[in-house]
């Protein structure tokens, strides 16, 4: 995994659900573009259509609350998230998000200091984001070994599957 990421961000609120990421209505849609095109549409249904590439979510506290649908750290890979930064996560959501291969990282204060459309720079090895417009360097909570682990292999599954030799 790139222990640098550089993306531009779309800002959202505190208390984001599972139901605003990825809404119930869709959970039979099969098709991982129809379910990215989707995405935050219970916060803004203009979202995910504008959604930069290889962009990075970052919202205040308590992100992906509510059920542990994991089809939100689903929708949020195929709408094209490289990372969700948030102040918080609720534990499930981002238990999920590394078992499905989405980076979340906990950056106390970046949601007050950023607006739609600023590009960040996030260094996992250092614990930092660089806001690039200001120059401005606010610390990150590290993963621990095993989520980056889990995460460098593009999730759970495809760990696993190396780990036992299977395709």
């Amino acid at each position: 995994m790139n222990t640098q990421i550089t993306g531009k961000i779309i800002v959202v609120g505190d208390n984001i659900d599972t139901d605003q990421i990825y809404p119930g209505r869709f959970l039979a849609i099969t098709d991982p573009a129809e379910i990215g095109s989707h995405c935050l549409c219970g916060v803004d249904e203009s979202i995910a259509a504008n959604f930069p590439e290889g962009g990075i979510v970052v919202a205040g506290r308590n992100f992906g609350c509510g059920s542990s649908r994991e089809h939100a750290p689903i929708a949020l890979l195929n709408m094209g998230a490289r990372a969700v930064l948030a102040d918080s996560f609720a534990r499930i959501f981002f238990r999920n998000a590394v078992n499905l291969g989405l980076l979340p990282v906990i950056c106390k204060g970046l949601h007050d200091k950023v607006k739609d459309g600023q590009i960040l720079t996030l260094d996992l090895d250092a614990g930092t984001v660089t806001i690039c417009e200001t120059g401005e360097v606010l610390p990150c909570e590290q993963l621990g070994d095993q989520a980056m682990k889990i995460l460098e292999a593009g999730g759970i599954k495809p760990m696993m599957r190396k780990r036992f030799g299977k395709e």
